[in-house]
């Protein structure tokens, strides 16, 4: 079984096909997951595999950990274009993230002043304040939308919360106007099954209508690119994805990004 991906605090850096050089933030136990999606594609596995022992890391470690790992790199003459809050999880699901995020920026400042300070989150927690202002102090805010029709969201995403619906996020992403990046894994394939496809006229009709109301400064698209926890799901090809990001971009004047 596919499981997590990451097994410390401070990970890389890695090169990100969408953001460069990248130094990795995993506000998730280093031995297990914790998220309140359980996405058919994510690379670090189901979360049936369980929390593991080692709990959230306090933001005191996440902290040292960072500035250490960044003093070395200055000290080396290392490039570095991001930071990046992604790992095993949910990074927003941490109960100091709104701290975390301020240390780091903090830290940013002092060590690695040119890079960005990104966030990778899937939007489930954003009617909480401090979530909120700190994904409106990065660089880059990026949040997933999926799918803008429930039935696909419930399927491909698998929300936790039985209060999640797509006119619910999409309402609390329209806060985030010209800030943040709309984030949009673009598959198909089957499971359990039921046939998934979100790169159908339906869906990209409704995704067309969600980004206009959301006002996004960037639309990312992109496809499968490791090992899923799902077997049946394939890879969009890039060509079909550019024509999608196009015809998107066409019909809302939002730049589209394709990977």
């Amino acid at each position: 079984m596919q499981t997590i991906l990451f097994h410390s605090t401070i990970f890389g850096p890695i090169h990100s096909r969408r953001l460069g050089t990248s130094l990795g933030v995993n506000l998730s136990p280093r031995d297990g997951k914790v998220c309140s999606f359980d996405c058919l594609y994510c690379e670090a596995g189901f979360n049936a595999q369980g929390a593991g022992k080692a709990g959230l890391p306090p933001r005191a470690e996440v902290c040292s950990l960072l500035e250490e790992k960044l003093r070395s790199m200055s000290e080396n003459g290392e490039r570095l274009d991001v930071i990046t809050f992604s790992g095993n999880g949910e990074p927003t699901m941490h109960p100091d993230f709104e701290g975390v995020v301020n240390d780091t920026l903090e830290l940013r400042d002092r060590y690695f002043p040119e890079a960005k300070v990104s966030v990778l989150s899937n939007s489930t927690r954003l009617g909480d304040p401090g979530v909120c202002r700190a994904l409106l102090r990065v660089d880059n805010n990026i949040l997933k939308l999926d799918s803008a029709l429930d039935g696909t969201i419930r399927l491909l995403d698998r929300p936790n919360s039985p209060a999640f619906t797509a006119e619910k996020v999409i309402g609390e992403l329209r806060q985030f106007e010209g800030q943040a990046v709309i984030q949009t894994m673009m598959l198909r394939g089957e499971f359990d099954g039921k046939i998934i496809d979100n790169t159908v006229p339906e869906e990209v009709d409704a995704l067309i209508e969600a980004y206009r109301r959301i006002k996004p400064r960037e639309i990312m698209l992109y496809s499968l690119d490791r090992l899923t926890p799902a077997t049946g799901l394939v890879k969009v090809p890039i060509e079909e994805l550019r024509a999608i990001g196009k015809e998107i971009e066409e019909a809302t004047g939002i730049p589209v990004q394709v990977n």
